[in-house]
């Protein structure tokens, strides 16, 4: 349990002389959500590319008190977006001390509870409840059941003269604990058919029924949930009357450009050395190629493909840089082109293929070359190659792409036209411009290129 500071009243009676007012939970979210626009804070923090499209309507649907639902493909952020939502919720409210329920202790409702404070008066101990301990999740999995969910009548509690009706001969489920909270579901059409029907008087009529019986609970509670498109998956469908009892579906989106996916990525990219230096144009390339992926017709529409796949790949440019660097004494680490490499086996667990006679790497990989081509295009387009090009023909350059980065500097400084094309750029991202530009010539078929392990050889 968080405890909360020690200012906080400890008993009823306490609470009752500061001037507590119950309020419901959408009511607290309506007026922090409120009181963050007239401050010019963002409802959500954390969000990229998503000011002009789902926020504006998440903000409208927790003013308005709904539930949620966010459909969309995976790696969207729509799991990173509920869990954002327990920071609208108010830093800690009062609870009847040992309450399953977290009950208010103005506003109890369990008979026991009223009982305790009707005997225990203004003594009875309260706790404060942080926002964080307000918040639960339930991924939904087929072997989910009614008793998980809702709860389950306890067979010991009849014994002693419980009746069936009485909310007290519950084993509660999640749902009844996360009273006067937020309660989500990921991956909600994956929830078997006959329990999302379970759920329905829980999001309407706010009581929940076990074996045949209404259980009466006045529960407090956001229900929030993320899902696939529905024709996305056959391992389940989300039903209509679930569907319909959601006040508010938003729709998430892929980065819609490349700046958004870039963002991202140095965003949530866990970078297993921080001083790794990582040229902006690497992280274009792997944000292109990122998108090339959405569109190729070989890979699934259904599944999309994740924001996961470039972070991943950034990781992994990162911790091959840091693997040369080890290996060949040098510090700091830099990345260079050739690292991209690595991003291959990152983005081929991402991706899923339709076509039979495609594997996902050899996919990548293509994609990877006219995502090359594309980065080559946009830094380096405005230039004219022809003395790259002269001068690689005559004199061939074999490189070994994990090779020191001095060997590197040696060549820009040998050859003049191939340095030359990352005059325009800050000094870091010159010598990864100059295997760009070799690359993107091999790769618009104006350069010849052969490989040997990794050895590399540029020329005619």
């Amino acid at each position: 349990m968080t405890q909360a500071s020690g200012d906080h009243p400890t008993t009823l009676g306490d609470l009752a002389r500061i001037g507590w007012h119950p309020r419901p939970v959408r009511e607290e979210i309506r007026a922090n959500v409120l009181e963050r626009i007239r401050a010019g804070r963002p409802v959500v923090e954390g969000m990229v590319g998503y000011d002009d499209t789902v926020l504006p309507e998440l903000t409208r649907a927790l003013v308005s008190g709904h539930d949620v639902i966010l459909l969309g493909e995976r790696g969207q952020g729509k799991t990173r977006i509920l869990r954002s939502l327990v920071a609208l919720l108010d830093p800690f409210v009062p609870a009847v001390e040992g309450s399953a329920l977290n009950e208010d202790p103005l506003a109890p409702v369990l008979a026991s509870t009223k009982a305790r404070l009707a005997a225990q008066g203004d003594a009875t101990p309260i706790r404060w409840i942080a926002r964080d301990e307000r918040y639960s999740e339930k991924l939904a999995t087929p072997d989910t059941t009614i008793a998980d969910l809702i709860g389950e009548v306890d067979p010991i509690k009849v014994a002693a003269g419980r009746t069936l009706e009485d909310p007290e001969a519950l084993t509660f489920g999640l749902v009844p604990r996360a009273n006067r909270g937020l309660f989500a579901i990921n991956e909600l059409p994956d929830l078997p058919e006959r329990i999302q029907v379970g759920l329905l008087n829980a999001l309407e009529e706010r009581d929940v029924q076990v074996r045949g019986f209404t259980i009466r609970l006045p529960l407090d509670i956001v229900f929030l949930a993320s899902a696939n498109p529905e024709d996305y998956t056959a391992r389940g469908r989300l039903i209509t009357p679930l569907k319909d009892r959601f006040g508010t579906q938003l729709r998430t989106h892929y980065p819609s450009t490349i700046a958004e996916e870039v963002a991202i990525m140095r965003q949530e990219a866990q970078l297993c050395d921080p001083t790794v230096e990582i040229p902006e144009v690497l992280d274009e390339l792997v944000a292109h190629t990122a998108h090339l992926a959405r569109r190729h017709p070989a890979v699934s529409r259904y599944s999309g493909v994740s924001v996961r796949g470039s972070i991943a790949a950034r990781e992994a440019i990162a911790a091959a840089a840091l693997v040369r660097a080890v290996r060949l004494g040098e510090h700091p680490p830099r990345a260079r082109l050739g690292d991209t490499e690595a991003t291959i086996a990152a983005f081929a667990g991402k991706i899923e293929v339709d076509a039979h006679d495609t594997s996902e790497r050899e996919i990548v990989a293509t994609l990877l070359a006219q995502a090359t081509a594309r980065v080559f295009t946009e830094r380096l387009g405005h230039l004219d190659p022809s003395d790259v090009i002269a001068e690689t023909n005559d004199r061939p350059l074999a490189v070994d792409l994990d090779g020191p980065t001095a060997t590197w500097e040696q060549i820009l400084a040998d050859r003049p036209a191939l340095a030359a094309m990352g005059d325009h750029a800050p000094p870091s991202e010159r010598l990864v411009l100059a295997e760009l530009c070799l690359e993107g010539l091999v790769a618009t078929r104006r350069l010849g290129k052969r490989v040997l392990g990794n050895r590399v050889s540029y020329g005619s």
